[in-house]
């Protein structure tokens, strides 16, 4: 069975920086094609970023294109989300994901995915 736990979230200055990592067990992570999404409490969860299998495709939504970057470590099974240029609305639990199918994560929808970690809390405030 697949587990993927987010850890890195906490409290950033407006402008900063966070590297959001997801470690996989129980299943190999070069099969998978992996997002990030985001929730903020009384909103849908909202697709952030995916990544294909080798990591040789990436998508973002226009709220974080050029400021996030998503990259992947299939030899230590491992997702990471770069956040610079953090801005207030940035602020949400962060969730890491994970499909069999790229074209399936690359619509940044929830319903694509089919595992999911239990979220990383990110607070962008001064």
């Amino acid at each position: 069975q697949l587990q993927l736990v987010e850890s890195g979230g906490g409290l950033v200055q407006p402008g900063g920086s966070l590297r959001l990592s997801c470690a996989a067990s129980g299943f190999t992570l070069r099969t998978l094609a992996m997002g990030w999404f985001r929730q903020v409490p009384g909103k849908e969860r909202e697709g952030v970023s995916c990544i294909s299998e080798s990591g040789d495709t990436t998508k973002y939504a226009d709220s974080v294109k050029g400021r996030f970057t998503i990259s992947r470590d299939n030899a230590k099974n491992m997702v990471f989300l770069q956040m610079n240029s953090l801005k207030s609305e940035d602020t949400a639990v962060y969730y890491c994901a994970a499909t069999t199918d790229y074209w399936a994560a690359a619509t940044l929808m929830s319903a694509g995915m089919d595992y999911w970690g239990k979220g990383t809390l990110v607070t962008v405030s001064s």
